[in-house]
């Protein structure tokens, strides 16, 4: 898949260039997710400093990813079997389709490429990726994942 290959700027990153954040948000950010892990998207929302929409607007505007509301969507519960809800958590991602060989993803970060790789050799499928926000994706892991 080649667009692993372009995929060099962190979301931090890209949000300073958007002027949505500043580097100092950033680095606030960074240390607080150093201290207690978790995303950094997460956290900037948090914070205070983004909202969720400027974030998946960044990913979809800067890497042609699809943006996906999941609030308009319902996946099948047998798609939600394909990936262990400890992976959709850790990852904050949730099937929407399979077809064939091909899976679809929601997820809110989807420069994890660990996340990805992650899919692609728990469902031995390719991975096709759209941007949805965390609330959204956190909903529907409690949806499918009961």
């Amino acid at each position: 898949m080649p667009i692993r290959k372009i995929l060099k700027k962190q979301l931090g990153e890209l949000l300073i260039e958007r002027n949505i954040i500043t580097q100092q948000q950033l680095d606030n950010a960074l240390v607080i997710q150093r201290e207690r892990g978790g995303l950094i998207g997460e956290i900037l929302v948090e914070l205070g400093y983004a909202k969720e929409e400027d974030i998946a607007q960044a990913l979809t505007a800067q890497y042609g990813f699809p943006y996906l509301p999941l609030s308009n969507y319902d996946v099948n519960p047998e798609i939600a079997n394909i990936i262990p809800a400890r992976v959709a958590k850790q990852y904050l991602l949730v099937p929407i389709d399979k077809i064939g060989t091909n899976v679809t993803i929601a997820m809110s970060n989807p420069l994890n490429i660990q996340a990805v790789e992650d899919v692609e050799t728990i469902t031995g499928c390719n991975v096709q990726t759209f941007v949805s926000t965390s609330s959204d994706i956190k909903k529907a892991i409690v949806k499918y994942y009961k």
